[in-house]
Formats: C-alpha cells, structure tokens, sequence
C-alpha cells in the first residue's frame, strides 16, 4: 500500500511538471508568434519601399539629389 501511494504522488508530481513545462512552452510560442508577425510586417514595409523607389526610378526618371543640392531646414520651436 505505501509504494502505490508513493508512486501515486510520484506520478501526480511528474504530471505538474510536464503541465508546467508545456504552459512555458505555450508562453514562449505564442511570443514568437507575436514577433514574427512584427517581422513580418516589418519584411513588408520595407519591400515597399523599395518597390516605391524602384518604380520612381523607372517609371519617372527619379534620381536622389547630389549630396551638394541637399538643404536641411531647421525649425526653431515655437515660444
């Protein structure tokens, strides 16, 4: 009787464990969940960027500035 007991309580631990092992799991999937849909997003934003710039290129013959054409424009804040 004591050794099915002690086995009884071994197993009901056991099964905490592995409870507790597959929550943290569930935790950790659903953060990366979370970030790669971050990077996702991020990965499409910058493709249309890129297409955006691409296009002006082609379509529209757009060409940054020489870096000695550039103005920088500062605004002073407002009193």
């Amino acid at each position: 009787v004591t050794c099915s007991a002690f086995g009884v309580v071994l197993v009901r631990y056991e099964n905490r464990q592995v409870y507790l092992d597959v929550r943290q799991t569930e935790v950790q999937r659903d953060r990366l969940n979370e970030e790669w849909g971050k990077l996702q997003l991020e990965s499409a934003t910058w493709s249309l960027h890129s297409l955006v710039a691409l296009e002006a290129r082609r379509e529209l013959e757009m060409l940054p500035p020489p870096p000695g054409d550039i103005v920088v424009v500062r605004l002073e804040a407002s009193r």
